[in-house]
């Protein structure tokens, strides 16, 4: 951390679920972390914690600076971290957000029972790692943005791609914000940023993004689990990806911005990472428009790597579009900042949520949730590692109550990469996950190491915590069957 400004952080434990890190020094608020002894015994001493607490000094913090369960260290705020600010008097960080814009998951549906495909998996991941370009590189030569469709994407999102001919109009009843968050300017993008993006729409990138093909192997709410379209075996499709090198570039534009104007607005910043802007101010406002751009680029993202989904399931196993029935569960964000209504106090207030590596979870009967789910909550995805399984859950009656309606994003890294490449030296991964069934393609052998299933935390026991702690309620629990990484 750039500054430590209290050595000897404390914690008082609340429920069996959640602690507080009490306010003191320069902290405007108390942290709240969620998390049960046995991932608190992970955590402490780590500097997310103190993550937490330094977000808690922020101008304008109206609440809590919260930690989800699957938190680990990030910049400036901490991956897993939720905060809200007040409009008049607060700040928008693009450390709050991340470099990876609207990073976040997408979960798709299909009429295919698993006993039908079994033995068709491993066609299947060749051919969607032939079809959904990864890693670093370029995307697929057809989809070289002009600057009038970087534009008009930029504003448009998912549906900008549907209305190319990538996707069903239906998808977006199934996506946060409709596909599109609203106040996107593009006269705010750079041009470095535009040229980093316009050769990686519809690309997977590297790291931790996928896409997975699975099946729904336990369900813990029937009647919940039929109505967002999930059945006992049923075969499912993750796809995690965000802005690529778009968001990315317009993050690090604007960091570099706001790195000059705390002394300008007399923002006191325990670490540097945490630089930001009044909401209010034109560096704020301009953060803002340009971030809506990158949202916009990783949904248009998603929708053009279903559409190659759609395709492969086609070409790899010879099924029609009635007999796949590929649908859109739901997409929801978890790298974002977002105006939203919510309690503050008992009153209803609008306020700036920042959501990094956290994700929306609002309960049933809540406004923004889709008509489909609307008496069931918010499909809430939380993808797990390569080896063991995933979940899918809805926002809780009273997550409102709770971190702003929001969950976790997903397992949560316990290694570094270069901890994780030490740690499986000698062993072949996929090789070790093949013979559990999974099979895995990838740019390279060292993706598949960095990101081998001891690396991240066990997400059941993430998920386990949410569910107790009233944030979401889990629904089905996925496994894997094949995946592709960049």
């Amino acid at each position: 951390m750039a500054h430590n400004w209290n050595e000897h952080l404390r914690l008082e434990r609340l429920t069996a679920t959640s602690w507080r890190i009490p306010r003191t020094g320069p902290m405007k608020v108390d942290g709240l972390v969620y998390a049960d002894d046995a991932l608190m015994t992970e955590l402490r001493g780590d500097k997310c914690l103190q993550q937490v607490a330094n977000v808690a000094c922020l101008p304008g913090i109206v609440s809590p600076s919260i930690g989800m369960p699957d938190i680990h260290w990030g910049y400036g705020f901490p991956i897993g971290g939720v905060a809200a600010f007040d409009l008049d008097d607060g700040v928008i960080s693009p450390g709050g957000v991340g470099y990876d814009i609207n990073c976040g998951v997408r979960l798709l549906s299909t009429r295919i029972r698993r006993s039908e495909v079994q033995d068709r998996v491993p066609p299947f991941v060749r051919q969607l790692f032939e079809n959904v370009p990864t890693g670093l590189g370029r995307g697929r030569r057809d989809l070289r943005l002009s600057k009038s469709d970087a534009r008009r994407m930029a504003t448009g999102g998912a549906a900008w791609a549907i209305e190319r001919g990538f996707g069903q109009a239906g998808d977006l009843d199934h996506i946060e914000e409709g596909g599109a968050l609203p106040g996107a300017d593009f006269d705010l993008v750079t041009e470095r940023a535009f040229e980093r993006g316009r050769r990686q729409l519809g690309t997977l990138g590297s790291g931790n993004h996928f896409v997975e093909l699975g099946y729904v192997d336990e369900i813990y709410e029937p009647t919940i689990a039929s109505r967002i379209g999930l059945a006992p075996d049923g075969i499912t499709v993750i796809v995690h990806t965000g802005s690529r090198g778009f968001g990315h570039q317009i993050c690090d534009d604007n960091l570099r911005t706001m790195q000059k104007v705390a002394q300008k607005y007399d923002i006191y910043l325990p670490d540097r990472q945490l630089c930001c802007a009044p909401i209010s101010s034109p560096e704020g406002r301009h953060y803002l428009g340009a971030m809506a751009c990158a949202a916009n680029f990783a949904f248009a993202n998603r929708q053009l790597i279903t559409h190659w989904v759609r395709e492969t399931v086609e070409q790899a196993w010879g099924m029609s579009a009635r007999e796949h029935g590929v649908r859109v569960v739901y997409d929801v964000c978890h790298n974002i900042a977002k105006i939203e209504t919510h309690k503050v106090g008992g009153v209803p207030r609008r306020v700036c949520i920042h959501r990094k590596g956290a994700t929306r979870a609002f309960p049933p009967y809540h406004p923004e949730v889709p008509a489909a789910y609307r008496n069931v909550g918010q499909p809430v995805l939380v993808p797990g590692d390569m080896g063991r399984y995933s979940f899918v859950l809805v926002g809780h009656p009273g997550s409102p109550e709770h971190a702003f309606a929001s969950s976790c994003h997903g397992a949560g890294r316990r290694l570094s990469r270069k901890k994780a490449l030490h740690a499986t030296r000698g062993r072949r991964i996929a090789a070790e996950l093949e013979a559990q069934g999974i099979h895995v393609a990838a740019a390279s052998r060292r993706t598949i190491d960095e990101e081998f299933p001891d690396a991240y935390k066990d997400v059941r026991d993430v998920v386990d915590v949410v569910d107790a702690a009233g944030l979401a309620r889990k629904v089905a629990r996925l496994r894997p069957l094949g995946v592709i990484k960049g």
